[in-house]
């Protein structure tokens, strides 16, 4: 077969295209972790670099080339003074609000730094992943360190505190009135605790217990409850605790996590031993859809996606020789309902909750 010279040009751009995508990412966490975003965020005006580089501390010939690199992917905004004898000084940087509110807000629900904050790690992972295509077997959350437990914080919790309480809950009318009632209540897969500690806080009347294997999660969440003082709440491990199976609680959620579980039909076994009859469990997940062939039409991020599951969540998934291995695709609508229903559950109501990533279901025994 001949080679299209055309065809061979744009095949060759589009492959470099992904790797200056991969290069712009790791300036991406060098200016999350530098604190260039958030000097930028923090300047009445837009700053030239030898500013920036002052404000932060930094030298500012490197400051400049990261500065270049960021404004010619237009994840940063500049302007020049277009000089005939131009100098360092004629181009200026600063962030639209937009730009603000994804790179440096870390309190809005758009903040998008948590994938970026754990990046080293995540990329480490290809070193280990050649043997792990040979044996099957992947890697837990807890390879990627603490600072993957912290990647994956700042990655969810902006959306989830800012939405849980005004959105999610009220999507489920009977749930906010019990729980200032006072009822029992478990987050599997809990992570660093955002939400355990944001519901405890909210809802003194109730009571918490936040479920996680990771240690540097745990540890994190222990931390930042140590730091509340909060009394309703607390973390543990289902391998030393397990879930209550007497029915007891009356409401379990799990953020993003099921798809990354080794055994999540037992999971849900065990959510469904937990749950009184008349309680719900919120199920949030990746939305997904059936097959590749709809995910790669229907979802921009496909690609992203799948290429994360391999250095993410399958490699959780499938980090037991018998890991079920659904991946962060793994999980649609369908395949969360055929597996609840399995586990027990009878009623699998998928709820109006709009988010660019996650679906959000109430399953109910």
């Amino acid at each position: 077969m001949s080679i299209d010279p055309d065809k061979l040009k744009l095949f060759s751009f589009l492959l470099f295209s992904k790797l200056e995508g991969a290069v712009t990412s790791g300036m991406v966490h060098l200016g999350d972790r530098l604190g260039l975003y958030r000097a930028l965020a923090a300047a009445p005006r837009a700053l030239t670099t030898t500013q920036l580089a002052a404000a932060t501390g930094l030298h500012e010939r490197w400051v400049r080339e990261w500065a270049y690199n960021q404004a010619a992917a237009k994840l940063i905004s500049f302007s020049s003074l277009r000089s005939n004898l131009p100098t360092i000084d004629d181009d200026t940087f600063y962030l639209t609000p937009e730009q603000r509110a994804v790179l440096a807000d870390e309190s809005h629900p758009a903040f998008g730094m948590g994938m970026f904050h754990r990046l080293p790690q995540t990329m480490e992972s290809l070193k280990r992943l050649p043997e792990t295509f040979r044996t099957g077997v992947g890697y837990d959350y807890d390879s990627h360190g603490p600072e993957g437990a912290v990647g994956i914080e700042r990655s969810f919790e902006p959306w989830n505190l800012a939405n849980l309480l005004p959105v999610v809950l009220p999507a489920m009318p009977e749930l906010p009135a019990r729980l200032t009632t006072g009822i029992s209540a478990a987050d599997v897969g809990c992570g660093a605790g955002g939400a355990v500690l944001r519901l405890a806080r909210e809802f003194p009347a109730s009571r918490f217990v936040g479920y996680d294997i990771s240690k540097h999660a745990l540890a994190r969440a222990h931390e930042r409850l140590a730091e509340t003082g909060l009394a309703n709440a607390r973390f543990a491990d289902p391998r030393t605790e397990p879930l209550p199976t007497d029915h007891s609680l009356h409401f379990v959620s799990t953020f993003d996590c099921i798809h990354d579980m080794t055994h999540p039909a037992a999971v849900m076994q065990a959510i469904r031993a937990a749950l009184h009859d008349d309680g719900v469990w919120l199920l949030v997940d990746i939305k997904a859809h059936d097959g590749f062939v709809m995910n790669a039409e229907k979802n921009p991020m496909a690609s992203l996606m799948y290429g994360v599951s391999v250095m993410s969540c399958l490699s959780s998934a499938m980090s037991t020789p018998d890991g079920a291995g659904l991946g962060t695709l793994g999980l649609s609508a369908g395949t969360a309902e055929t597996m609840a229903r399995a586990a027990g559950f009878t009623r699998f109501e998928r709820l109006a909750v709009e988010h660019s990533v996650n679906a959000f279901y109430a399953i109910r025994p």
